[in-house]
């Protein structure tokens, strides 16, 4: 019951940063144009901080094996969802994107800090840093079908990319971030869910509402997302972490979230239909109410 109330409260928190987007955007106060400067304020600026917070931990020979461990679980669950959802969605690019990519950060963190404390965020911190990665590469290559969009360049250009790469520099070497830097990319990183939701609250307002509960196509991505690559991740979490049960545990959390709000970021960026991206995340979120406590009832 516990873990359903957190689940409520976060998706409750989500609907109103959503409601504000929707309302100054039917008032006109936020356009067309406008949202789409807030995407990329998200891209290019916000999401990088997020990473290099993520990263930005005490080093301990403890945390530097917990965290090899944790990296090569989120890289083999990441792996198994994208094999799965181009397998299942190959033919739709925005379902396939959809249902690679979870809303491990603004739903998954603070589940997995209520569940199992505060340390144990640091085990989902690679999941979400590859998560970003694999979204601006990977992800939007499915999308477009624009094979430059994974060329190395383009890899080893991306804000996502240097700021995991700085991220990790600054652990293994042990090297901090003065004060007042480390101050305001924690200011940073923390717009990230309100300008995110206000953005697909934007998005929303151009929506047909009844359209979100009506559609079946919508309901089996969610299936996907939701129950079938929960379910398969299990078990390959537990081989690759084995006794570790909170690494197991973090990452289940993280990848059995909803799916992401940067669908619909990244489908407007490449001119695709982000309002039926948009409507993607909103009913993965409401059927998320009953099926992350389902799995967690399994772990």
């Amino acid at each position: 019951m516990e873990h359903a109330e957190i689940i409520l409260k976060q998706i409750c928190i989500m609907g109103l940063y959503m409601a504000a987007g929707f309302f100054l955007y039917r008032k006109k106060l936020i356009t067309q144009d406008g949202s789409r400067s807030f995407a990329h304020l998200l891209l290019y600026l916000i999401l990088p901080c997020v990473v290099l917070q993520s990263f930005h931990i005490e080093r301990t020979p403890e945390k530097i094996q917990a965290l090899l461990i944790s990296l090569a679980a989120a890289i083999a669950a990441l792996t198994l969802s994208i094999v799965v959802s181009i397998f299942v969605f190959r033919k739709c690019s925005i379902d396939c994107f959809g249902s690679s990519f979870s809303n491990a950060g603004f739903m998954g963190f603070p589940l997995i800090t209520a569940v199992l404390g505060n340390e144990t965020i640091f085990y989902a911190a690679g999941f979400v840093a590859f998560l970003n990665v694999l979204q601006a590469t990977i992800g939007q290559y499915i999308l477009s079908g624009n094979r430059k969009l994974c060329s190395l360049k383009t890899i080893f250009t991306n804000p996502l990319v240097l700021s995991m790469a700085v991220g990790l520099l600054l652990f293994f070497t042990g090297l901090n971030i003065p004060n007042i830097g480390m101050s305001c990319i924690s200011s940073l990183a923390n717009m990230n869910a309100p300008l995110a939701m206000m953005v697909l609250g934007v998005y929303l307002a151009q929506s047909d509402l009844k359209s979100v509960f009506t559609s079946k196509r919508l309901y089996w991505v969610s299936c996907v997302r939701l129950v079938i690559i929960s379910l398969l991740t299990i078990p390959l979490l537990r081989v690759i972490a084995g006794n570790r049960q909170e690494i197991v545990i973090a990452l289940a959390i993280a990848c059995c979230t909803p799916v992401g709000g940067n669908v619909a970021v990244y489908a407007q960026k490449l001119d695709l239909d982000y309002v039926y991206a948009v409507r993607l995340i909103c009913l993965s979120t409401i059927l998320s109410i009953i099926t992350i406590p389902f799995i967690l009832y399994l772990l």
